[in-house]
């Protein structure tokens, strides 16, 4: 989707050559994304992107040449993590050591595939008459698609410290958010995205807020660094080659394999609730599920081909449609018309439910909040791998097509309509579901993972 905030600057900036940028940032989608960026014009901007090897890029530009550029040897291809970032900038410092400092997770980076440094260089955010975007490239109005963000800060006018934004739990020894105590200067501001009316609106004080374009109807959400939701698994796409938008939440598959993707989260015990609505292809060849791992090859179809499960064992599970509906496990095919089970038939925009209990073993499935098979679990035995992950994907590459699969672990993709817009969350009061969820199972987040995973 091709949402992004916008702000052209009026007013001049305490200082363009001296700022601080923080932000957290958790990635849906592997490859180039623009995080934030500013053009006066088309041969002065700057702009702070991912590029297409994932490797995080400062770059100043000035009459059409790199005059600031600062690429991390680091990486960032963890979809499951929330990345604390840091760019704090003083270029009237003369070594670019001291004039460009970036911290990723608390943690100052002191190794670069590449840089460029220039004593006293100014930056294009922020400042009078630029335009600045988050979440898009606005030189080229392209590279969409970040993935999430959360406690956004320009401090303008000050090179301050990861410190200042965040700190180390004393019991977990976790890197985790801490509220800036400071002050802004003339352009610094703090988007906190906690209105879901003005995602872009500034608490600063500055009344520096943003406008918000194309966002769609679900672009608050609930995922935070503060609890980190599951998500689907943009890393582990060798086989599957799906699309992966709205933060992870919805999968278009390829189509011409059948094979699946997996959830970021997987689990060894506890009981887990999820959604999904069947999009585009639900009369075609598709599954949904649990898998012990990742598609181990481009015809792992979920709960046949998938080599995880040993003889002894039921192993992971797929329920398929395609104008019916069979269930696949451990290469054993059940049919909806005889005595195994007996699950209804699906249409468009049915929402289906999984119920795992990672604990027994075992799995609920539903159809429109109605439990299946009569409320029998199926048994899916112990795990080859130690883990359970939820899994979609397609059934014959031959015959399947593409499938569309709209994502909820408790931070949905689609509109939740039931109880009056609200939805229902679990027990602890996480997620939004469409339907109830079942007592004893909970969201896939990691506040829940702490306590029952």
């Amino acid at each position: 989707m091709s949402s992004y905030l916008s702000r052209t600057f009026s007013g001049a900036n305490t200082s363009r050559t001296t700022f601080t940028l923080s932000f957290w940032v958790k990635r849906s989608r592997l490859g180039s994304a623009a995080i934030i960026s500013a053009e006066t014009t088309n041969n002065f901007y700057d702009q702070i992107i991912f590029v297409s090897s994932d490797q995080l890029d400062v770059n100043n530009v000035a009459s059409g040449s790199d005059v600031i550029s600062f690429k991390t040897t680091a990486v960032f291809r963890d979809p499951s993590a929330w990345y604390h970032v840091v760019i704090a900038i003083d270029t009237t410092q003369a070594s670019s050591s001291n004039g460009v400092k970036i911290y990723i997770n608390g943690v100052l980076q002191t190794s670069f595939a590449s840089s460029t440094y220039a004593q006293n260089a100014t930056f294009e955010i922020g400042r009078d008459g630029s335009t600045t975007s988050i979440g898009r490239r606005q030189r080229d109005q392209d590279l969409y698609g970040v993935g999430y963000l959360s406690q956004f800060y320009y401090i303008d006018g000050q090179q301050k410290a990861a410190t200042d934004f965040g700190q180390t739990d004393s019991t977990t020894g976790i890197w985790k958010p801490k509220g800036y105590a400071g002050t802004y200067g003339n352009n610094g501001f703090f988007l906190k995205f906690e209105n879901s009316a003005a995602l872009g609106t500034d608490s600063s004080g500055n009344s520096e807020t943003f406008t918000v374009n194309s966002a769609g109807t679900n672009a608050q959400v609930v995922d935070t660094p503060d609890n980190n939701f599951c998500i689907m698994n943009c890393a582990s796409n060798y086989y599957g080659q799906g699309t992966f938008t709205e933060g992870g939440c919805k999968l278009v598959t390829q189509g011409a394999a059948y094979t699946y993707n997996t959830s970021t989260i997987g689990v060894a015990k506890g009981k887990w609730y999820m959604e999904v609505k069947i999009g585009a292809g639900v009369n075609t060849w598709w599954g949904v599920g649990v898998a012990e791992g990742e598609s181990s090859n481009a015809s792992g179809v979920l709960g046949r081909d998938t080599y995880y499960p040993a003889g002894n064992q039921q192993g992971q599970i797929g329920w398929f449609g395609y104008g019916t509906d069979f269930l696949y496990q451990n290469n054993g095919y059940y049919t909806g018309s005889t005595s195994n089970y007996n699950t209804d038939g699906f249409t468009t925009n049915d929402i289906l439910s999984i119920a795992l209990d990672a604990d027994n073993n075992n799995v609920k499935l539903y159809k429109n909040g109605t439990v299946q098979n009569s409320g029998t679990a199926f048994n899916i035995g112990a795990s080859y791998t130690g883990f359970w992950h939820f899994a979609f994907g397609d059934y014959d590459g031959g015959n399947a097509g593409s499938h569309t699969f709209q994502l909820n672990f408790g931070n949905p993709s689609f509109t939740i309509s039931s109880n009056s817009g609200n939805g229902y969350t679990d027990a602890n009061n996480f997620g939004k579901f469409q339907y109830t969820v079942p007592s004893g199972y909970y969201s896939l987040c990691t506040q829940n993972l702490k306590t029952y995973g």
